[in-house]
């Protein structure tokens, strides 16, 4: 089931978007999200987030208007259609979507091209130094 995030919720979405990144971003020190944690704590409440749940919570995706923040999913329930059900539910409310994603991320980039994301830009991550995608999406009228 997918939901809107509840304030009881905020201490199980930490833990994922910590897990997660420090996963997925294996190219970037454990440290270096660790020490996001406070930036992302006060930027919760202010973001639009739905969590996905089957008995307890297993991941989550976060948006800022049209600007997905990411998509997070427990990474021992991840390639079970998590993810897809997440990005899928948001495009039922959003006519556009855009991302950023790491190019070292080659899970995270395919994933959004096979979603019919495409690449508009590269850049790269001031804060990380990391080169990255930002990319796209449009509903097909």
């Amino acid at each position: 089931m997918i939901r809107k995030l509840k304030k009881d919720d905020f201490e199980v979405i930490i833990h994922i978007w910590l897990e997660v990144n420090i996963k997925a971003h294996n190219f970037i020190s454990d440290e270096y999200w660790r020490k996001q944690l406070e930036t992302v704590k006060e930027l919760l409440p202010q973001s639009e987030v739905y969590v996905y749940e089957n008995g307890k919570i297993l991941g989550f995706v976060g948006l800022t208007d049209n600007y997905i923040a990411g998509i997070f999913v427990l990474s021992n329930e991840q390639s079970k259609g998590i993810g897809k059900q997440l990005l899928d539910y948001i495009k039922d409310l959003k006519s556009e979507l855009s991302l950023s994603v790491y190019q070292k991320n080659r899970r995270a980039v395919e994933f959004y091209q096979r979603e019919n994301f495409v690449i508009q830009s590269e850049n790269v991550d001031e804060n990380t130094g990391e080169k990255q995608f930002l990319m796209s999406w449009k509903r097909n009228v």
